[in-house]
């Protein structure tokens, strides 16, 4: 099946071409030139497309001549982190309209979108959120992933979250807490997250892809929820690092998703905590010298 990986310097993006590349015949896009990532051996550069922007739509336009998918993964989103997530026009562009011109564009080409969207369109004060529970959040980068959601026939939205290695920089918790060797963080005991590591998400997004063509519409999928203390502590623990991490439980926030219905409805059995923070620890990518390469 030939599949379209949209987004693929992004944390979810390269992991999800990785798991691809051997089941798929698959594609990726690039908003810049993807030169510097096929040098490190990670990307396939005949399937590689670059210049291809959500707030350029022709360019993803183009990106569909050349891939002619039967599937598209967007992996492409302004994440929280990013400064760009406080900026009104490029959210609500990049997350809330360009999921549904893509929605349009896939559908236009026979093929079938899955989008990913977030825990953050709940605000964290109740936890355990079903996809029948009405998302509440307040700010800004909450409402923009909400208004992207999409559905219908050939249109999928998975809600989850992740941690997971990039490509470049260090947006996220990951990346953020393998940089504090030697220091001393936060971790917050009531701060509670149900999503995965980007290799078990992409696995889960293959699985969806290659057995589960008849899903459509707002699901949730989820692994156990684990507080950030805990998260951190088995990081720590897995990766052998030096950082003391202090426990707090003044900050809280529970957007754990309920993902039963997901469960029944593809039989998918997320793996334990211990299990993905292993992998992820033993994955091969070498990404001290992709970010060594992305730095200069």
């Amino acid at each position: 099946m030939r599949v379209l990986v949209l987004g693929g310097s992004g944390m979810l993006g390269h992991k999800v071409w990785q798991t691809f590349a051997p089941r798929f015949d698959a594609y990726v896009t690039f908003r810049g030139a993807p030169a510097s990532y096929a040098r490190a051996g990670l990307f396939d550069a005949a399937r590689s497309i670059g210049g291809v922007s959500a707030q350029d739509f022709d360019s993803v336009t183009r990106a569909f001549a050349v891939a002619r998918p039967r599937a598209v993964v967007n992996c492409v989103g302004v994440v929280k982190q990013d400064a760009a997530a406080k900026d009104a026009v490029t959210s609500v562009a990049v997350n809330s309209l360009f999921p549904h011109r893509l929605a349009q564009l896939a559908r236009a080409a026979g093929a079938r979108l899955i989008h990913l969207s977030t825990d953050c369109v709940f605000s964290g004060r109740a936890g355990n959120y079903s996809e029948g529970d009405r998302p509440d959040a307040e700010d800004l980068y909450g409402r923009s992933k909400l208004l992207g959601e999409v559905e219908g026939e050939g249109a999928l939205t998975i809600r989850t979250s992740m941690i997971g290695r990039e490509l470049s920089g260090a947006h996220g918790l990951l990346e953020w807490f393998l940089s504090q060797e030697g220091g001393r963080v936060r971790g917050f005991r009531r701060a509670v997250f149900s999503g995965f590591t980007t290799k078990a998400l992409a696995e889960l997004l293959a699985d969806v892809v290659e057995n589960h063509a008849s899903l459509s519409g707002v699901w949730h999928a989820a692994a156990e929820p684990v507080n950030k203390f805990e998260l951190l502590s088995l990081i720590r623990e897995v990766y052998g690092l030096n950082v003391e991490i202090e426990a707090d439980e003044t900050f809280v926030c529970d957007r754990s998703l309920d993902a039963a219905r997901f469960r029944e409805a593809t039989g998918f059995g997320a793996p334990s905590w211990p299990e993905m923070i292993r992998r992820m620890r033993d994955d091969a990518t070498p990404y001290e010298e992709i970010r060594g390469r992305a730095g200069r």
